[in-house]
């Protein structure tokens, strides 16, 4: 194996140390990551010419220009920082789950004298709040919290909470909120239920109902009938709950989750049964991919890594099919976040135990099977969809990259263009981008001229891509204009086309770029130089295909068109305080990173801002508030 000059240079300054190693390829992506008790020896073994080598770490080191390592203190503070690592930069020959999304948490905000309860994709440290999850379907958190608000009713509006309002809303009428702003429920009693509701998402629900039932015959002895009836329903809701969840093991087992997995064609699925105070409170099922010529024990190692990282609580045990790789430095991490307390890892060799471990094994064989199912047939309509749009609009060959324009503005203020670009059928995303269009701002609005704009500064960004990558050193074009799209749609009848076609002349791209127009009424197709237009089948996956794509530039045009206009009305609002001039607002915004944050500062904090005083910072506030 020829290994380059740079890279042998590298391996010779290896040191024998404990730490991280980085891999690149030539464009300086990062392309795997990995830990070391020896970065010496580790790094080094890459590069012999082993036979054992499977082909995935062949692809791998063919592939790699350049390495970089971070020698730590310990080889569990290499696996912390291999596992931040891996979360950060998603290097495609380590095993990851296949979501790059944050999933969702409950999150209590139990530092609030009267906690809320919200759902996050953020779990922040040492807040004040608790947390549970991660789940994988926000869907089902919130049909989760729907049900649970009817037993728990938490406050969901985000008034100041006295006691002393003299009405409530309309949630304390349909009993879905216990109003503790007009004291019919005191602080001690509030938080008493949210402390409840969170046992009862920890899957410890016994003495909530031993403590219900008992408040329950005490009202009925104090002849309080209204409120025994209403603890009398909040006990058959729990219990209705309860009767669903799976006893499994006596009270005073282990709380644990049972690990399983089922693999294929380089993704694997591993099924999540969580089991607390004997019952089995839920599941969940997560999705890796990167798991091609890695044994089982290497991908379930490479999850339970990466699950635990995001996870709000850690059980005492976790059952597992069988042993994994770094099983000691995985469970002394995990003891550390449990606060130092017992950890263990149990493979049961027999009894229920086991058949807990084979029943999600089934499972995650089942959703894996039908989610292939579901892709496979998610494919075959994107494929079926592109293909209908190659025949319908003459186009030399399927439509791999669509392009959309759709232009947003409110009576011609704040004008945003949007570029929406669909991959294969499907949206992708980091390829989108906004455009300010600050011409429209002169004279009436004019939405042909702003599509113009727009196109043109589109690929005005292609012809410098081009130039750019026939020069020698030069920075990497943006992938989002350095590729011509296979068919570009313009949300927008004859006018706005009749524009993008001068645009794509004036490139000397009219001949190689097809382009369209989509007319929102009749969802007629336009295309240029023809006075006929086309009406794809009603029912046909080409138009479901480019009704999505229009829909999408909408979307995401008019997302950035707010966005744009609430920034402009805020720094509007700036612009109107006396004594605050330009540079004043603009020292100000700098200083403190946004109106709000103004907003919130004192009148001291303002005061000490860079060319301030007392009196314009008196001035600010009083505006402000």
């Amino acid at each position: 194996m020829e290994i380059s000059e740079h890279i042998q240079g590298i391996l010779k300054t290896l040191p024998a140390k404990p730490g991280c190693y980085l891999m690149k390829n030539a464009e300086g992506t990062i392309v795997y990551v990995g830990k070391a008790i020896s970065l010496k020896n580790r790094v080094r073994s890459y590069f012999h010419a082993d036979a054992s080598h499977d082909n995935k770490t062949r692809r791998l080191v063919r592939e790699i220009a350049h390495l970089e390592w971070i020698v730590v203190g310990s080889e569990l503070e290499a696996l912390i920082l291999e596992m931040n690592l891996i979360k950060k930069h998603r290097p495609k020959y380590n095993i990851r789950l296949k979501d790059d999304k944050r999933y969702p948490y409950i999150k209590i905000h139990w530092n609030e004298s009267f906690p809320h309860v919200t759902v996050t994709r953020q779990m922040a440290e040492n807040d004040g709040s608790r947390y549970f999850g991660p789940y994988t379907s926000a869907w089902a958190v919130y049909q989760t919290l729907d049900v649970l608000r009817k037993i728990f009713p938490y406050l969901t509006c985000d008034r100041e909470i006295t006691g002393l309002d003299k009405r409530a809303c309309l949630y304390y009428d349909i009993k879905l909120c216990t109003a503790p702003c007009i004291g019919a429920a005191s602080q001690a009693q509030y938080r008493q239920m949210i402390s409840d509701l969170m046992e009862f998402l920890g899957g410890h629900s016994e003495e909530i109902v031993t403590r219900l039932h008992s408040d329950m015959e005490k009202a009925a002895e104090e002849l309080r009938f209204e409120k025994a009836a209403a603890l009398r329903d909040q006990l058959k809701a729990i219990q209705t709950i309860i009767e669903r969840q799976k006893i499994v093991f006596a009270a005073d087992y282990k709380d644990s989750d049972v690990l399983a997995m089922a693999r294929n064609n380089g993704e694997a699925c591993v099924q999540i049964f969580f089991i607390r105070n004997g019952k089995l409170i839920g599941r969940e099922y997560f999705i890796l991919e990167g798991t091609e010529d890695s044994a089982d024990q290497e991908v379930m190692s490479e999850f339970i890594k990466q699950f635990y990282t995001e996870a709000a609580n850690i059980p005492e045990q976790v059952m597992l099919p069988q042993e994994i790789e770094e099983a000691k430095i995985i469970g002394e991490w995990l003891r550390s976040r449990r606060g130092g307390k017992k950890m263990e890892f149990f493979v049961p060799k027999d009894g229920q135990p086991q058949e807990l471990v084979k029943m999600a094994a089934e499972n995650a064989t089942e959703t894996l099977t039908a989610l292939r199912a579901q892709w496979e047939a998610d494919t075959h309509k994107q494929e079926q969809a592109l293909a209908e749009l190659h025949s319908a609009l003459s186009l030399s060959a399927p439509p791999n990259r669509i392009e959309c324009y759709d232009v947003s503005h409110t009576q011609g203020v704040a004008t945003v263009g949007a570029m929406v670009v669909f991959t294969q059928g499907v949206p992708d995303k980091k390829l989108y981008r906004k455009f300010n269009i600050d011409s429209a701002s002169i004279g009436a609005p004019d939405d042909f001229a702003s599509m113009e704009e727009m196109l043109t500064r589109r690929f005005r960004r292609w012809q410098g891509g081009q130039q750019t990558e026939s020069t020698p050193g030069s920075k990497k074009p943006d992938a989002s204009f350095s590729f011509l799209p296979d068919l570009i749609i313009i949300d927008g009848g004859k006018g706005q086309l009749g524009r993008a076609v001068k645009v794509l002349e004036n490139y000397g791209l009219a001949d190689r770029v097809p382009v369209v127009g989509l007319a929102k009424q009749e969802e007629e197709i336009f295309f240029p130089h023809r006075s006929n237009s086309l009406m794809l089948p009603r029912h046909s996956q080409g138009l479901y295909l480019v009704q999505r794509i229009r829909d999408e530039a909408h979307r995401f045009g008019i997302t950035a068109h707010r966005a744009r206009r609430s920034k402009q009305g805020l720094a509007s609002i700036m612009d109107s305080i006396p004594g605050i001039g330009p540079a004043r607002r603009k020292a100000l915004l700098k200083h403190f990173g946004s109106v709000d944050k103004i907003r919130e500062a004192s009148v001291d904090e303002l005061a000490a801002a860079p060319g301030m005083n007392t009196a314009a910072a008196e001035s600010v506030k009083a505006n402000l508030e």
